[in-house]
């Protein structure tokens, strides 16, 4: 196997595929990259068990050929190098690298393999990249990142309706939902329940792209689902599980809300929670009480002090203070859109929720956090 290329294409594509690699996939050995050669193409595979990303690009092929290596080395390696043309040579078992006065000479792992998924229906449906990857950026935040809980929470529900899809994540703490008007993934009725890793790299692919009128080609069967953006291509495996029934958890009204400036109620959050960064009790919550001046913050830890401000807002409804997980607020406040955002309420005890101002599309429920 034999090639050249240009160092920053062949970086970029190694680093997008390094993202599947994982040691789960790898018999015990160290997390592998997969590059075949045909002709003038070079496929970059990186894979765990439940997640496969491929890649391709065009080289200056020589002898064609295949080698698994190990996927931080080889990123690392050619992250090293300067700018300007990298030579790849070897066998099945050496891969020689070579650039200007440098050269590597990197083993086979020991081990190593590269998941393989049955293929899927040929037919797929196109989506707006753009709008899927903010739905994308809203959603993903709150899904559940530990599958040892529970394993269905770290997936995004992607359900059909009859407008469009809806997207949900959950990690039992905060809720967030988007509706994605006009957009026909799936047959009526149906849902997937996609891995939220793998939904995360779709978006990190998308928001890297400057194609504004870029798409996605997706397709589902009934174990695995294939994202195709621009030349990668994703493969994950669906999650199975009962996800909760979200939908019990919708208030059908809210007696209390305010809207406030997105950015200064944002800008609030990470001031006041300055004085838990260093606290022995990380969950410190974020004290609020809502009134008919706004929205005044209070944080109040035993070894640091305290910190308070007032961000003015639109109020209506009863006083009422709300205590919340400061990381969960500031995520579900950068989640809106809008300049404006409206917090709604019930009481102490019940979840809020978080959405761009005269729009509902997109909805971020958090539980407060009990106080004494």
């Amino acid at each position: 196997m034999k090639f050249r290329t240009e160092r920053d294409n062949l970086l970029d594509a190694l680093i997008t595929t390094s993202r599947a690699a994982s040691a789960r996939g790898s018999l015990g050995g160290a997390p592998s990259l997969q590059l075949s050669l045909h002709g003038n193409t070079l496929d970059l595979t990186g894979s765990d068990p439940d997640l496969v990303i491929e890649s391709s690009i065009e080289v200056a092929g020589a002898n064609n050929g295949s080698i698994l290596l190990p996927a931080r080395l080889i990123v690392d390696i050619v992250r090293s190098l300067s700018a300007g043309a990298i030579t790849f040579d070897g066998g099945s078992e050496e891969m020689a690298i070579t650039s200007g006065k440098a050269e590597f000479k990197v083993r086979v792992p020991v081990g190593a393999e590269i998941t393989r998924i049955a293929p899927l229906p040929s037919e797929g449906i196109t989506l707006p990249a753009k709008r899927f990857a903010e739905g994308l950026r809203q959603v993903v935040r709150a899904a559940l990142t530990d599958d040892a809980r529970a394993p269905q929470l770290t997936g995004v529900l992607m359900a059909a309706t009859e407008s469009g899809i809806r997207l949900v994540a959950t990690d039992s703490y905060r809720l967030a939902f988007c509706d994605l008007e006009g957009i026909s993934a799936l047959a009526q009725g149906s849902e997937v329940l996609i891995p939220a890793r793998a939904l995360g790299e779709i978006e990190r692919l998308i928001s890297a792209s400057n194609e504004e009128d870029q798409t996605i080609l997706f397709r589902h069967s009934e174990f695995d689902a294939v994202f195709e953006v621009g030349n990668v291509k994703l493969t994950t495996r669906l999650l199975k599980g009962n996800f909760p029934d979200y939908q019990r958890l919708l208030p059908p009204s809210y007696p209390n809300n305010i809207e406030i400036s997105r950015d200064e109620l944002g800008a609030a959050v990470k001031r006041v929670r300055l004085m838990v960064r260093d606290s022995k009790d990380a969950t410190t919550p974020v004290r609020i009480n809502f009134s008919g001046a706004g929205a005044e913050l209070r944080v109040l830890t035993p070894e640091n002090g305290s910190a308070a401000e007032m961000v003015e807002g639109t109020y209506e409804g009863e006083d009422i203070t709300v205590a919340f997980n400061p990381n969960y607020l500031l995520q579900g406040i950068e989640a809106v859109q809008s300049d404006t955002l409206t917090i709604e309420l019930i009481d102490s005890a019940k979840p809020a929720t978080l959405r761009s101002t005269g729009d509902a599309n997109y909805q971020y429920l958090l539980m407060p956090v009990r106080v004494s």
